[in-house]
C-alpha cells in the first residue's frame, strides 16, 4: 500500500471537504492518485456529504429504542436541517440503526474530539506500561501506542464504530451516505443508554 503524506490528505480535504480518515483511505485505495481519490470519495457519497456537514442542523427527532427484553433502552437526539426530512422514513431508519448501534456497542462518546485529554493520557499510560519490558525502541513503542489508541477510538466513539449491520463501514460513513441521499446535514447530537439495575 502506498505511503500517503499529510500534504496529500490536506489537499484532498480541501478539494472534497471529507474527513481525514476518509481522505487517507481514498488515497491508499487509489495509490496516491489525487483525481482517482476524489472520484472514490464521490462514488462513496462522502465528498458531497462532507460539504453538507458544515450546514446547521436544528430539526430532527428524539428516537427511543427499547430492546425486546425491556431491560435495555436508548434515547437518541438526531438532528437534520428541516422538519420535512425529519419526518421521512429514511431519517427514521437511520435514527433506529444508530440507536440499535448504541444499544449493542455501548459507545462512551460521539466522536474522538469529545474524549477528555486526561482519558487519552491515561490510556497511553496503560499501553506504555504494557510495553515496558518489550525492549523495543522508543519510536516503535510510540507507533504501537498510536495503533492501540486508534483501536480504542473504534471501540468508544460512536462515529468510528463498525456498523453492526455491515462492518465494512463505520457509523460516520453510514451517516454520510444518508446525508448524500437526503441532501441535508445529519448530526448525532446526544444519546443516553439505560440498563435496568445499572447506575
Amino acid at each position: 500500500m502506498a505511503e500517503v503524506t499529510i500534504e496529500q490528505i490536506k489537499e484532498l480535504r480541501e478539494k472534497t471537504g471529507a474527513g481525514v480518515n476518509d481522505c487517507k483511505k481514498a488515497l491508499e485505495e487509489t495509490k496516491g492518485d489525487m483525481e482517482k481519490a476524489v472520484d472514490y470519495l464521490r462514488e462513496k457519497g462522502i465528498a458531497s456529504a462532507a460539504k453538507k456537514s458544515i450546514r446547521t442542523a436544528k430539526e430532527g427527532v428524539i428516537y427511543a429504542y427499547i430492546h425486546s427484553n425491556e431491560k435495555l433502552g436508548v434515547l437518541l437526539e438526531l438532528n437534520c436541517e428541516t422538519d420535512f426530512v425529519a419526518r421521512t422514513e429514511d431519517f427514521k431508519e437511520i435514527a433506529k440503526d444508530i440507536a440499535m448501534q448504541i444499544a449493542a456497542m455501548n459507545p462512551s462518546y460521539i466522536k474522538r474530539e469529545d474524549i477528555p485529554q486526561e482519558v487519552i493520557e491515561k490510556e497511553k499510560e496503560i499501553y506504555r506500561a504494557q510495553l515496558k519490558d518489550s525492549k523495543k525502541p522508543e519510536q516503535v513503542i510510540e507507533k504501537i501506542i498510536n495503533g492501540k489508541l486508534e483501536k480504542y477510538y473504534t471501540e468508544v466513539c460512536l462515529l468510528e464504530q463498525p456498523f453492526i449491520k455491515d462492518d465494512k463501514k463505520n457509523i460516520d460513513v453510514l451517516i454520510k451516505e444518508k446525508i448524500s441521499k437526503l441532501g441535508e446535514n445529519i448530526i448525532v447530537k446526544r444519546f443516553a443508554r439505560f440498563i435496568v439495575g445499572e447506575k
